[in-house]
């Protein structure tokens, strides 16, 4: 997935962003709720993290105001603002999750999980596609009952690809998966990782479409 963070504490920022990017996701990190809005003006994100007290001002309006733009992108708001009153003014405003800083971030990287299948609309951790049983919540994959390590990285495109079986999937839409603004993507990185995909889960699970790009073939 492709997440925006949005974040003013440096240190926490820099936890999160390491940690996010640690799971194979790719993070854009902003300081400020304008370079948010620019940062959503050229890419498209799958979650927002947000922080609720940044410099230009506070999370929750401007979280309403992308309801009200019809965004659908879902949102995780990161605040030490505690009191259940809070909470429930940040769901209302279109939260889909409320973490309390300070917070685990192994704790984050499974809500992130949580409200990304919720949003895929299988919210089951456990899948099972072919000849694989796929465990999304413990990213654990077993291939006719041996297990298979994958990268985070191929984590990250292996799931990319199970949020859309049969759907066509361009290099852009991949490469926006698994990197942010500032990484430097060599030009046959997908094709790289798409190939270790094929050794270790099977040469007919991903079909390319040439020139146009590559699918999950359906179950």
């Amino acid at each position: 997935m492709r997440i925006l963070l949005i974040e003013d504490d440096a240190i926490l920022g820099a936890a999160v962003r390491d940690q996010i990017a640690g799971d194979g996701h790719s993070v854009d990190w902003v300081q400020r709720l304008d370079a948010a809005e620019r940062a959503m003006a050229v890419a498209a994100h799958d979650l927002l993290l947000l922080d609720l007290m940044l410099p230009d001002g506070r999370g929750i309006p401007f979280l309403r105001r992308l309801r009200g733009r019809g965004l659908k992108t879902p949102v995780i708001i990161l605040t030490a603002l505690d009191q259940i009153s809070e909470r429930i003014e940040g769901l209302n405003a279109g939260a889909d999750d409320y973490l309390v800083k300070p917070f685990d971030l192994g704790e984050l990287s499974a809500r992130i999980g949580s409200v990304a299948r919720r949003y895929s609309g299988n919210p089951n951790p456990i899948l099972t596609h072919r000849s694989l049983k796929i465990d999304l919540a413990g990213r654990v994959l077993q291939r006719d009952g041996q297990p298979v390590s994958l990268t985070a990285r191929e984590w990250a495109l292996f799931e990319a690809f199970l949020a859309r079986p049969g759907q066509l999937l361009s290099k852009a839409q991949l490469e926006d998966k698994l990197y942010s603004f500032d990484e430097a993507i060599e030009s046959n990185t997908i094709e790289v990782h798409i190939s270790h995909l094929r050794k270790k889960l099977g040469a007919e699970l991903i079909e390319t479409e040439r020139g146009l790009g590559y699918r999950l073939r359906p179950a």
